[in-house]
């Protein structure tokens, strides 16, 4: 399409017509110019049946920046180097079921991993309290749901949101389920407060909004649904795909197991995480498979010139991000799985970019990657695992992100000796 089209062409969805750009010097214009081209959260509206009307997507200006500072200590710094420990025990349990010599699904694997990560680690969750265990067996049921063509479709047509029609109706009321434990957990953190909670459903409950007011439990409510979908399914897709070429590739994974064998007894969380070669295998699984195909969209507000073309108020624009990592001319052979362009260089913000970029960047950014190289050192140090099948994994599409299609079929040959005790 890239080649077709260019480094800008509009493309019409039904009355809309949106305006796509992969270019670096394109993408710095649409996120750095915020007062020309701004990133309005009505853009966003389609999908408030599913993260509500207080989620950080239809949030614009004083709002969203107060919203959006408020979750970001959860996803950084000491917090988030808190975590390791527990997302290494957690994928050490799941992986322990999968039989020797049994083919499964490493992306059901993993789906069920990092919900489990989300839901324990970031949302405070634990094994044994009746709510954790409803929302455990809830949200595949809805997650998987609000994923399937006849929800998606419907959440740009709303007439098709009528409570007689199957679908939508069994939508609202898995949603409604939800609403109803994510309010009776928030009533109880607020009635039994702990102040050695860390978790970022305790830091909401007695947070402050942009006003000084306590947040109201809808309010509250309304942050989880997009850091689910992000925790589960993108996550769990990027760290697919890394498992999929590493496997695919000998020399790749002999480069990943010569690296975390060298840090031998000092193989701990912060020590995998700042591995180079590890990181680049992350990076580059992540521009040919990005988390999200495109930006959220942002709009002109005063006439400008976009590379070379005059856009009018009211036009909408979307940077693609994945044109943008198969650009040659950024990335040589951009088809190619070669984890070493990224030791040779550094890329701009604008040139590799799989978590989007400007205001509308995905918050959690710096956490999935934690997660994700964390995740590949554990099944790596622990397993020997192979394809069931040789054949290209196709992607297929899932929401904003590509997963693999067919489920990435593996099978554990052995254990290794590994490093985690």
């Amino acid at each position: 399409m890239g080649k077709t089209y260019g480094d800008i062409f509009a493309m019409a969805f039904g009355p809309i017509v949106t305006v796509f750009v992969s270019h670096p010097e394109a993408l710095q214009q649409l996120f750095t110019n915020t007062k020309e081209i701004e990133a309005p959260g009505e853009l966003n509206r389609a999908a408030a049946p599913l993260i509500g009307n207080n989620g950080l997507l239809l949030l614009d200006g004083v709002r969203h920046k107060h919203r959006r500072k408020l979750l970001m200590p959860a996803f950084h710094g000491d917090r988030i180097r808190g975590y390791g420990d527990q997302i290494c025990t957690l994928t050490e349990a799941i992986m322990s079921r999968q039989p020797i010599g049994q083919p499964f699904s490493a992306y059901a694997m993993l789906q069920a991993m990092t919900l489990q990560v989300i839901l324990e680690v970031i949302f405070g969750f634990h094994a044994g309290e009746p709510r954790y265990a409803q929302l455990k067996q809830l949200l595949p049921t809805l997650m998987n749901f609000a994923r399937s063509p006849g929800v998606e479709i419907a959440f740009s047509l709303p007439a098709l949101q009528q409570s007689w029609w199957s679908p939508w109706q069994q939508f609202h009321q898995l949603m409604e389920q939800f609403n109803q434990l994510i309010y009776a957990e928030i009533d109880h953190r607020r009635q039994h407060p702990d102040p050695t909670r860390t978790d970022i459903l305790s830091e909401l409950v007695v947070a402050r909004d942009e006003l000084g007011e306590p947040m109201d439990n809808q309010s509250i409510r309304d942050l989880f649904p997009s850091m689910l979908f992000a925790g589960r399914d993108a996550a769990s897709s990027a760290i697919a795909w890394a498992l999929y070429w590493i496997h695919r590739l000998p020399n790749v994974r002999d480069q990943v197991l010569q690296e975390l064998d060298r840090l031998g007894n000092s193989a701990d969380p912060l020590s995998i995480v700042q591995l180079p070669y590890l990181t680049a295998v992350c990076n580059e699984s992540l521009r040919i498979y990005p988390t999200q195909i495109v930006t959220f969209p942002r709009r002109v507000e005063s006439s400008i010139k976009l590379m070379g073309y005059e856009l009018a108020p009211g036009t909408v624009i979307r940077g693609n991000i994945y044109l943008t990592h198969r650009r040659a001319d950024l990335y040589p052979e951009p088809l190619q799985f070669k984890p070493e362009r990224f030791l040779e260089r550094q890329f701009s913000s604008y040139e590799f970019l799989p978590f989007g970029g400007g205001v509308r960047r995905c918050p959690g950014e710096v956490l999935a990657l934690f997660e994700m190289k964390l995740v590949l050192a554990t099944v790596l140090l622990r397993y020997h695992l192979e394809l069931t099948d040789t054949a290209t994994l196709r992607p297929q599409r899932r929401g904003v992100n590509f997963s693999p299609k067919g489920g990435l079929m593996m099978v554990s040959k052995n254990h290794r000796m590994g490093m985690r005790s």
